[in-house]
């Protein structure tokens, strides 16, 4: 699944957080955050993670094709 990682960073920083704050709301590791953060693709149980951890609906960060 292709992830709008400008929407994800734009979050953070609006908010503030961390990545590891971020990826401790998500239940992953920080490790993990960054690497999707840098290849811009995940699995969609993964976005889930993301899209509950920002609180917004997974249409919100994900890329359509």
């Amino acid at each position: 699944m292709t992830i709008n990682t400008q929407r994800i960073e734009a979050t953070l920083a609006e908010r503030g957080l961390t990545k590891a704050e971020f990826a401790a709301c998500c239940g992953i590791s920080r490790q993990n955050v960054s690497t999707i953060i840098r290849r811009g693709t995940c699995e969609p149980k993964t976005a889930g993670k993301l899209a509950a951890g920002l609180g917004v609906p997974l249409s919100e960060i994900i890329k359509e094709v």
